[in-house]
């Protein structure tokens, strides 16, 4: 065995201890620790942007892309939503114990589906230092322990974020093993955990392709992929302009290196003439390069010619790709080509052709007039995600406390025997 597996073996062997005793412990428990653990962050709201501050400055000195480092920068706006979304996790109901359904069988036998924890929850991330807290606090109020292992590039801010998040386990008298924070960064580390079957009861990568296909290579457990967002906002020829344009410029200009940010505009070819002189004089005035097909380029100055490797590219910036296309049916098409089966839009009046989209596109999470920009944990009530699931089985879209949560059966009797 390795040094490095041997330590991350041992980490996640306490981690796996620790769950244990947080999946028996009382709800109000549980909570307790949340609280404790935003009003830590508050109280640590010093040392863990000075630590950020070192993690932003060595991005730049490597040079990383400005939506990796947006991704990165904490400030007392974001720090104080992390709290908060601590706070917002623990006034949820419990999960833990909850009956998902019940019934009798005709020879006296009561069977309940009770929700449970799934045990000890491997989180490997990029970039975004709030998923240390956001996968913390899930883990912690479904009853489970977690392993996290962050990029290279948050090290220090993770680190400050879990010794904050420590300090609210402990004013639980809860084992702060059970959130493990790996303290290093090196690629092995991810092979190392995957390769803990029987120890790590599920692994859970959300990052670039490279982390998918290295997490889903090495793992011996199951994955919960949480893979690229290209995502679409398709423009229906009954749609309502006045309404559409706001929707379009918040879905990609928001927050453009989020994962539910649009990257591709389809616009009907009947609205096409009116709509896409307007878009590009809103997208411009925000400075968002546009790459459009010949169809488009014509009614957007100054857009670049797009190629399929653009409609397939996760952008994560000020860049938008923008095609015309006759109908529904050949909006569905492209969507189902090039996208991520992430997050997808269809902006119309006509119901008809709303419900035929929502039906046909085959994503976690589609809509209807409605930016893509909230398909989030926390627009969603769930209070945070631990990320965006683009699977299909188990847990789809964000990944609140029920997704982190399996069930078992409680079969009771009265001396029954099977004959």
């Amino acid at each position: 065995m390795s040094d490095l597996l041997a330590k991350v073996s041992a980490l996640a062997r306490a981690a796996k201890k620790a769950a244990r005793p947080i999946a028996l412990a009382p709800a109000a428990t549980r909570d307790l620790a949340l609280r404790a653990a935003a009003a830590a962050l508050r109280r640590d709201e010093a040392a863990v942007l000075a630590a950020n501050a070192e993690d932003l400055a060595a991005a730049r000195d490597k040079g990383l892309a400005e939506a990796m480092v947006d991704r990165l920068r904490l400030d007392h706006g974001r720090l104080e939503a992390i709290a908060k979304a601590c706070e917002e996790v623990a006034d949820l109901p419990d999960p833990v114990g909850e009956v998902i359904e019940e019934w009798s069988r005709p020879n006296g036998l009561r069977i309940v589906k009770r929700r449970v924890p799934i045990g000890l929850v491997a989180i490997i991330f990029e970039s975004r230092p709030n998923v240390t807290v956001d996968a913390a606090a899930l883990c912690l109020k479904s009853g489970n322990g977690c392993v996290l292992r962050g990029g290279s590039e948050a090290i220090r801010t993770n680190l400050a974020l879990a010794s904050s998040f420590a300090t609210g386990l402990r004013a639980a008298g809860l084992p702060v093993e059970a959130v493990t924070l790996l303290p290093f960064t090196d690629r092995e580390a991810v092979p190392a955990l995957g390769s803990l079957r029987g120890v790590v009861d599920v692994i859970v990568p959300r990052g670039g392709p490279g982390l998918i296909e290295a997490v889903s290579a090495a793992a011996r457990m199951p994955v919960i992929k949480h893979d690229a967002g290209v995502c679409h906002v398709y423009v229906h020829a009954a749609a309502d302009l006045a309404k559409a344009l706001p929707v379009i410029v918040n879905a990609k200009c928001q927050r453009p290196s989020a994962c539910n940010a649009a990257e591709t505009v389809l616009v009907d070819a009947a609205v096409a003439p009116t709509l896409l002189p307007t878009l590009a004089r809103e997208l411009s005035a925000r400075k968002t390069e546009v790459r459009a097909c010949p169809r488009a380029r014509a009614l957007m100055p100054g857009a670049r010619a797009a190629t399929d490797e653009d409609f397939r590219t996760e952008h994560l910036a000020l860049i938008l790709n923008v095609r015309v296309v006759d109908g529904l049916a050949q909006a569905v098409d492209h969507v189902e080509s090039f996208g991520s089966h992430h997050s997808d839009a269809i902006l119309t009046e006509d119901a008809q052709a709303a419900r035929a989209f929502l039906a046909q596109v085959d994503s976690a999470c589609v809509y209807w007039n409605a930016s893509t920009r909230f398909t989030d944990g926390g627009e969603f009530g769930f209070g945070a995600e631990v990320g965006i699931s683009t699977e299909r089985l188990h847990a789809r879209g964000p990944m609140g406390i029920r997704e982190l949560t399996t069930w078992k059966f409680e079969v009771r009797g009265d001396g029954q025997v099977r004959a």
